[in-house]
């Protein structure tokens, strides 16, 4: 019997139900929530690293979502914080890559 201990999709007890196995879950806690979409973030991200492929960008935005929205703010929130700091700071379009700053 597999174990697993990681912050899983909603849907996915009921995919494993689907499939004729038992899900053993529980609901977490705003801060046990917080800890374990950070670690995703770091699974999702190491996943990327590795695969290089736009459904992985797409588990890392689901979880960014989450975690917007886990410390009180939201996707539409984010993306307002986002579209500013491109417009004062640009954004990575131009592929600049800093080496050194002399004085």
């Amino acid at each position: 019997m597999p174990v697993y201990n990681k912050l899983v999709r909603d849907k996915i007890p009921e995919i494993i139900e689907n499939a004729g196995k038992i899900p053993h879950t529980r609901i977490l806690d705003n801060d046990e929530c917080l800890t374990e979409l950070d670690r995703k973030l770091d699974e999702e991200c190491a996943e990327f690293h590795k695969d290089k492929n736009v459904e992985e960008l797409a588990d890392i935005m689901e979880v960014v979502y989450a975690l917007s929205e886990a410390i009180g703010s939201s996707p539409e929130e984010l993306e307002c914080v986002r579209k500013d700091k491109a417009k004062k700071r640009g954004g990575f379009e131009k592929k600049i890559f800093l080496e050194r700053v002399d004085d």
